[in-house]
């Protein structure tokens, strides 16, 4: 078997392949060209979006050159969803859209030498198509009995489905259609709900050019229940740090489940298997020291944002749980800090709030008695410093970068408040 093969097996990759065989001798036959796309459906990429470009750095460093789709006109209709038909966004949204994604993966994958990587916009082939070009030339390949037999039109049918969103894989499939004829493309990958479209491609370009080409499709990551990965509370993991934070991104990946934590090392990072195996072992015989999750974070971490914001984000944390001094973290930091911990916003009055007030308020205790109690106890802290007196009150100088408070009861137990000017 080849060595590209061999590695996207061992680390996860590979769910769905056309035939495993023949893409191994196409790659021990020389460079081969690929492609993933990426529709610009929301102003950025998230988590399930680099696994495809962690597949295309792999491949990238293996002497075969990358090409990055960014779908300005798949964008403009969206895959169907399995729920409800998508809201389709104006024009000018999805091509600044275009912009910032095509940025985003810009800076996943080298684009220089032999296998230097190429960004494509699918908008540059389909804008000038008209409905009589598709239909002839493309649509006349497509049985509608094949189409309605795609899972994701089958969950629609009941509810219903545009003729829109039921077109989109006749868009997808040019997609490959396209890069086959003007840059030798021969792979397509992409996440394993995208099957149906990616081979769809596959048999256009059969149909059309009479040519065997390949397709690869990833398994989609799941947490130990079952649910989505890439998924928390406040919603998806994003890769644009206006939209999560490098602070919530880094700590999101702390609290891996450590049923999952080496798939995760596999996909995410370049560690060599050696690694992981050493690092699964730590997480079974000492799991209290979360060492998977604590490389897992730096490395994922470093790739997305950058070493010195994965350094800003462990010092905020260090500091936030009282291992580090909060007043020397930058704004950015802190504000992040303060969000992931769910900040309770209050209005600022004629003077500052009791001790007492913001620890309940914050949520580290249940009462002012039971705040009160901690304070007599010694376990009360207020930005990392032990409170002594019940009847203490916030001062000027407490708020830090003039706003916020952090609370904390005991080692673990840490809230924060903002005081609104």
């Amino acid at each position: 078997m080849n060595a590209v093969i061999d590695e996207l097996t061992w680390r996860g990759f590979i769910a769905h392949s056309t035939d495993p065989d023949a893409l191994a001798s196409a790659f021990d036959g020389g460079q081969v060209s690929s492609y993933v796309g990426f529709d610009p459906t929301a102003p950025s990429i998230h988590m399930g979006n680099l696994v495809q470009l962690m597949l295309a750095r792999i491949l990238q460093s293996a002497g075969h050159r990358p090409y990055l789709l960014v779908g300005g006109s798949t964008g403009l209709i969206g895959d169907p969803k399995q729920s409800s038909e998508r809201n389709l966004n104006p024009k000018e949204v999805v091509g600044e859209w275009v912009e910032r994604i095509r940025a985003q993966v810009s800076r996943f994958v080298d684009f220089d030498g032999p296998a230097g990587a190429v960004v494509v916009n699918n908008y540059d082939w389909t804008s000038e198509l008209s409905a009589l070009d598709l239909l002839r030339d493309i649509g006349k390949h497509f049985s509608v009995n094949r189409m309605l037999d795609r899972e994701v039109v089958k969950a629609r049918l009941e509810s219903g489905i545009s003729y829109t969103e039921f077109s989109y894989v006749l868009l997808q499939s040019l997609d490959y259609l396209e890069l086959f004829r003007r840059h030798g493309v021969t792979l397509q990958t992409g996440g394993s709900d995208q099957w149906g479209n990616i081979t769809a491609g596959v048999d256009l370009i059969r149909r059309a050019e009479g040519a065997r080409v390949h397709a690869l499709a990833t398994p989609l990551l799941t947490k130990a229940d079952g649910t989505k990965f890439g998924k928390t509370e406040s919603g998806t993991v994003w890769l644009d740090p206006a939209m999560t934070s490098p602070y919530a991104f880094h700590q999101f990946f702390l609290n891996a489940e450590d049923a999952k934590v080496v798939e995760y090392l596999r996909i995410f990072t370049r560690r060599t298997g050696e690694e992981i195996d050493d690092l699964g072992r730590q997480t079974v015989e000492a799991p209290h020291l979360r060492a998977a999750q604590r490389a897992l974070a730096d490395d994922i971490t470093d790739l997305v944002h950058s070493p010195a914001e994965r350094r800003a984000a462990t010092a905020a944390a260090a500091a936030v749980f009282g291992r580090g001094e909060l007043r020397e973290l930058g704004a950015g930091p802190l504000e992040a800090a303060m969000k992931e911990l769910g900040a309770t916003r209050l209005q600022r009055g004629e003077e500052l709030p009791g001790v007492v007030d913001v620890l309940a308020e914050s949520g580290v205790v249940a009462s002012r008695s039971a705040a009160r109690r901690a304070i007599a106890e010694g376990g009360a802290y207020l930005n990392n410093v032990k409170v002594t007196e019940v009847d203490a009150r916030i001062r000027p100088e407490d708020l830090l970068a003039g706003r916020f408070l952090v609370l904390r009861r005991g080692r673990k137990t840490v809230g924060a408040v903002e005081i609104a000017r």
